[in-house]
């Protein structure tokens, strides 16, 4: 149980830090949620992968790692869009 709890922080943090470098632009977004919303990511694309049938595979499953990269990309967007507009501060205003 503490065992699958630490992996899931791991692969938390490695998604959520890989979904950062590949979006484009800076995100603002804390350390915590970008780690809250890899875990979310891991936990879902597991889901999904084992859903559509590729969840354990002999070897590394890829499929299901790219899953839940493109569940963290999502993720971190649509944190970070959340979070801009909590800021109180539009483009429109800041122009």
């Amino acid at each position: 149980m503490i065992g699958t709890i630490l992996w899931a922080v791991i692969g938390g943090i490695v998604l959520g830090v890989l979904a950062r470098l590949i979006l484009p632009g800076r995100q603002n977004i804390s350390v915590l949620a970008t780690v809250v919303v890899g875990i979310l990511a891991a936990f879902l694309g597991s889901l999904v992968a084992t859903w559509i049938g590729v969840g354990r595979t002999n070897g590394v499953d890829w499929i299901r790692h790219g899953i839940q990269l493109l569940f963290a990309i999502v993720g971190v967007y649509i944190t970070a869009q959340v979070s801009s507009r909590r800021g109180g501060r539009s483009g429109a205003a800041m122009r």
